[in-house]
């Protein structure tokens, strides 16, 4: 809508003066660019492959998310473990340390005997708030990973369970697989394609480029007037653009673009290349430590029998002190030692997992968006309370 004044003046020259009026005008155009050389299209395929590669770096810190969530569990329950087995041999030890005083007070243990029982019991008893500690620790960082508070999850851990036992063995798949399963190795695939689709686009620019333009326009004095009594103009014609003047700069654009594709395929295949590089660890250092885990089992079992037999031995007085010390120490550092490779062992597995892209059952629908605000229109900032 526009404002104008307009005047005239009669044959006899009298002037019959001058009035405001309110002109109303509507009006639509159109442009259509004819793809001859396939610009639009590569285009179109740029932004395709921008977005599917936005949807998989989601998926990436969706199963980094998740792998963070499963490792930290796992640790917490092997901290649990600790603690348990900690309390276990203390209670063992002060055991011992009462029937080494019941022997000095009969005179059949020195008073080094007493002090060493004491000093052990004391010893294994000092490393439970350290693990307390960390347990506290893995619970909080659970909490903050899942978007709640620390302590959200504290009660999850009221009781004890035991060490997560991954099922084996896991597929590893072959090297194609990670192209699907692995969000990082597509996403870099995706902004390979990308960078490609845009050397086309900017190809395509370096040519002519031919265009379809029509306008229509109607204006009256009442707005109701525009459909019935107004003037209408209208206007159509093909525009033909041809790059002369900047012909250098359109081919140095398409130079930048094959220079951006050699990069996007340089971290395509280094990303890919670090995607195999984490199977190989993940299932050398899962294989290594089930071996390892194996003999600490042989190790906790033996020793478990010679700290029985020695402390029976000891009872009897066949045995002296220093072998119940030294058979009770090792009994609690080879179980713990198992423990520690049984935590290793869950989350090697979910490493193994992440490395060859997850390892859930259902996808992750990453076109719906877990939180949708409905006010996106603009709206004055809330004052700080």
């Amino acid at each position: 809508m526009t404002d104008n004044k307009s005047s005239s003046a009669g044959s006899t020259g009298v002037d019959i003066g001058t009035s405001p009026y309110t002109l109303y005008q509507a009006g639509f155009d159109a442009s259509w660019e004819l793809d001859l050389f396939g610009g639009t299209q590569r285009n179109i395929e740029a932004a395709i492959r921008s977005e599917q590669s936005a949807e998989d770096e989601l998926r990436y810190s969706l199963v980094t998310l998740l792998g963070d969530v499963a490792a930290y569990y796992v640790d917490a329950r092997g901290y649990q473990a600790r603690i348990a087995l900690a309390r276990r041999t203390a209670a063992s030890q002060r055991d011992t340390e009462r029937l080494t005083r019941t022997k000095y007070e009969a005179g059949s243990a020195t008073a080094v005997d007493l002090a060493k029982a004491s000093a052990q019991a004391a010893s294994t008893e000092a490393n439970i708030p350290t693990y307390e500690a960390a347990l506290a620790a893995d619970t909080h960082r659970l909490g903050i990973l899942l978007g709640r508070a620390p302590t959200a999850v504290s009660g999850l851990f009221a009781k004890s369970a035991p060490v997560p036992a991954p099922r084996m063995p896991l597929p590893t798949g072959v090297p194609a697989d990670l192209l699907t399963n692995r969000s990082d190795v597509a996403s870099a695939e995706r902004k390979l394609a990308q960078a490609t689709a845009k050397i086309g686009a900017a190809e395509a620019d370096r040519y002519p480029s031919i265009s379809l333009t029509g306008s229509v326009g109607t204006s009256a004095i009442r707005a109701g007037d525009l459909a019935k009594y107004s003037s209408v103009s209208w206007s159509v014609g093909p525009s033909i653009t041809v790059p002369v003047f900047d012909a250098g700069k359109r081919y140095a654009t398409v130079r930048i673009a094959e220079a951006q594709r050699d990069q996007a395929f340089a971290t395509f295949h280094s990303t890919l290349l670090s995607a195999l590089e984490d199977v190989e660890n993940a299932l050398v250092a899962l294989s290594r430590e089930k071996a390892r885990a194996g003999k600490l089992a042989e190790a906790a079992k033996n020793y478990r029998e010679a700290a029985r037999l020695s402390r029976s031995l000891f009872e009897t007085g066949s045995s002296n002190f220093l072998d119940v010390l030294d058979a009770e120490r090792s009994l609690y550092s080879a179980e713990d030692s198992l423990i520690q490779s049984q935590v290793a062992i869950a989350k090697y597995y979910v490493t193994l997992a992440k490395a060859l892209g997850g390892g859930w059952v259902d996808p992750v629908d990453a076109a719906t968006p877990l939180i949708v605000d409905a006010n996106t229109a603009p709206h004055a900032r809330e004052a700080l309370r």
